[in-house]
């Protein structure tokens, strides 16, 4: 029997899984039984659902998000000798598949309000070598696209953006995903849009640059045992497909249950020392993490944690200033409101099947602690 003190969950699927199981279970039984499980009809189908959801022409399923990012810089032709403008504020990945690519990631400042991008501090490190801008929808909260689009535009640059954590974030009325180049999105069991596993899609309206990511995602293979171009093993798997495809109908009620948790800390939050985030002046925010500043938030987290009330530190330390990224030569103080965020930022959980009241728990336990 649970009490009013036990551990509240960071992220709990139980119940959604029991709402999907039925209807998932028949799905792999179909599947089973067709025997196509590898780039199959639900496959197919999914990357068409999802291209109209999304607003895109096309959609194109990978094993991960890193993957779609990954096969866009390839795609698009992005290699060594490239530099890719892209924020250090952010998972590892992001700057990791530039690497990957042979590519230099040039690390931009971000804004203070929403942890995205700053456009400004974007024009500032471009140079000839610049192909690409890499902005991450961070946490939910869509980057300034206009402004990237626009900078973009004016140096010939691709932009490929990282909607890792922003599915069903949307600016102006246009869903993230649809508003650069190419779109990168993870569907990983935390994200917004999650399966049960690993998976990935790329979403575009260049359709040559669809013909690039179908070969890429198959070990470069312009037709069975034909290869003209090193590739990945990089598909999305057929039964994974199979339970997105159940979960993108229910996508916007889901998206906006989060928003509905989001304006309740929000609220509890209200003329308090924590700041809570924003949200975007054109857009709507898809909050697959409720991230804060506080004061003394080591300290605060302790208690937290004391009391059953979870959190995830997101991001410790900008990838600037990672071992990784040493010989780039970036230092405390090169791009300080990522290393301020990096001291203040506590991300909190929140998720469709959330109870309210761990939400005002979680709420009250840091107000107390903040005294």
């Amino acid at each position: 029997m649970s009490g009013v003190n036990d551990p509240i969950p960071f992220l709990d699927l139980s119940g959604e899984y029991n709402a999907l199981e039925k209807e998932w279970f028949a799905a792999i039984h179909e599947t089973g039984q067709r025997g196509a499980y590898i780039l199959g009809p639900n496959e197919q189908a999914f990357e068409e659902e999802l291209a109209t959801h999304v607003g895109t022409k096309f959609s194109v399923g990978v094993a991960n998000g890193t993957d779609a990012l990954l096969l866009s810089l390839r795609a698009l032709d992005i290699g060594p000798g490239d530099e890719v403008i892209t924020t250090p504020y952010t998972f590892y990945a992001t700057a990791e598949v530039i690497s990957l690519a042979g590519a230099t990631p040039v690390f931009a400042d971000i804004l203070e309000d929403c942890f995205t991008l700053d456009p400004d501090s974007v024009k500032a490190k471009i140079t000839d070598k610049t192909r690409a801008i890499l902005p991450v929808h961070i946490f939910g909260h869509p980057a300034r696209m206009q402004e990237l689009n626009a900078i973009a535009k004016e140096h010939n640059l691709v932009v490929v953006e990282d909607a890792a954590q922003a599915y069903g974030a949307d600016v102006g009325g246009k869903r993230v995903g649809s508003l650069g180049t190419t779109g990168g999105f993870s569907f990983y069991p935390t994200k917004v849009l999650g399966c049960y596993g690993d998976g990935g899609v790329i979403t575009t309206d260049d359709e040559a640059v669809v013909e690039k990511l179908k070969k890429l995602r198959n070990h470069g293979a312009s037709a069975p045992f034909m290869h003209d171009t090193v590739g990945y093993n990089s598909r999305l798997d057929e039964i994974q497909a199979a339970l997105l495809r159940i979960k993108l109908r229910k996508l916007d009620d889901d998206v906006a249950r989060r928003r509905a948790i989001a304006a309740r800390y929000t609220e509890l939050f209200a003329g308090t020392a924590v700041k809570a985030p924003t949200l975007p002046a054109d857009g709507g925010h898809a909050f697959n993490l409720y991230t804060v500043r506080m004061p003394e938030r080591d300290r605060v987290r302790t208690v937290m944690n004391d009391n059953g009330c979870p959190s995830s530190l997101c991001y410790p330390l900008g990838l600037h200033l990672q071992e990784i990224y040493k010989p780039l030569g970036y230092k405390v103080g090169d791009l300080p409101v990522c290393d301020k965020a990096s001291t203040e930022a506590l991300s909190l959980p929140v998720y469709p099947a959330m109870k309210m009241e761990h939400v005002e728990r979680m709420a009250d336990t840091i107000l107390k602690a903040l005294g």
